[in-house]
């Protein structure tokens, strides 16, 4: 792939255009995402956008910022990091300051509240979305121990009410261990 202004101006464009056009966080703009460089770009594979996913889920910050600096660091480096952190993060910036300058009038008015309250069900039904489609896709690959992790994260989280972020660490760290030592040491 060869990386020209062209190249990482359809970046820019790609990211831009998701976060400017996205609302409700990161786990909407993630399937965008997935759709746009897996689906329609095809510069990444499924199984490295499902991998890009969960370390961005995992490391700090929003979600839809980490995924970025992901596929951009895996399409073109540290340039391409650059280019899609400016294209995921500068729409909401705008956005949010134009909000915040005009925060009384949008906080009162019925008809923006009752968009912003009608929104949220579109939201859920994207999330919905996308847990299916990776619930799927790991299931399709037949690996009995990510299907493990995955149910055992889910009791954790509905049912005992695990703390998130505990979960994905000690899925990580299990995930770790087993794919770099017990299942390594089975080839040998």
């Amino acid at each position: 792939m060869k990386k020209n202004i062209k190249f990482y101006w359809k970046l820019f464009l790609s990211t831009f255009t998701i976060s400017a056009f996205t609302i409700g966080g990161g786990y909407v703009i993630v399937p965008l995402m997935r759709k746009k460089f897996v689906e329609e770009l095809k510069w990444i594979d499924e199984e490295e956008m499902l991998n890009v996913v969960a370390i961005s889920q995992s490391a700090p910050g929003p979600i839809a910022v980490n995924t970025s600096i992901m596929v951009g660091y895996r399409l073109a480096g540290i340039w391409g990091a650059f280019v899609t952190t400016i294209g995921t993060v500068l729409p909401p910036l705008i956005i949010i300051t134009v909000i915040a300058k005009f925060y009384i009038s949008f906080k009162e008015n019925r008809i923006i509240s009752s968009l912003l309250l009608g929104m949220r069900a579109g939201v859920a039904a994207v999330i919905i979305d996308v847990i299916i489609k990776m619930t799927k896709d790991i299931i399709k690959s037949k690996n009995y121990v990510s299907v493990a992790i995955m149910v055992i994260a889910l009791i954790a989280a509905v049912i005992f009410d695990i703390n998130a972020a505990l979960i994905i660490i000690l899925s990580g760290a299990f995930g770790g261990f087993y794919y770099n030592f017990v299942k390594k040491a089975g080839e040998i």
